[in-house]
């Protein structure tokens, strides 16, 4: 699998470059707010729950920054399925 790995990127030596553009900085992100090095939990399936965890918040913040909190709301009490439109913001 390695060697696999190993023979795509000399083919497509831009490839990393790419990679690291797109896909480092959130992981960097994440790293960072776990504590940089390590998982709080043990064991590959806690980790993977905790990672899951950390990457939701990630891409809730994300959102966040991108529509801002009242588009997010209005966007809930828009949707059609939602029972609680009739709740007032401050």
């Amino acid at each position: 699998m390695a060697e696999r790995h190993q023979q795509r990127m000399q083919q497509n030596p831009n490839r990393m470059k790419q990679r690291g553009a797109l896909a480092e900085h959130p992981f960097g992100t994440l790293k960072h707010r776990a504590g940089m090095h390590h998982f709080l939990m043990r064991g590959l399936e806690k980790c993977r729950g905790e990672f899951s965890l950390m990457a939701m918040t990630y891409n809730f913040t994300r959102v966040l920054n991108i529509l801002g909190v009242d588009a997010l709301r209005d966007y809930c009490a828009r949707r059609s399925d939602n029972s609680v439109k009739t709740v007032k913001y401050a």
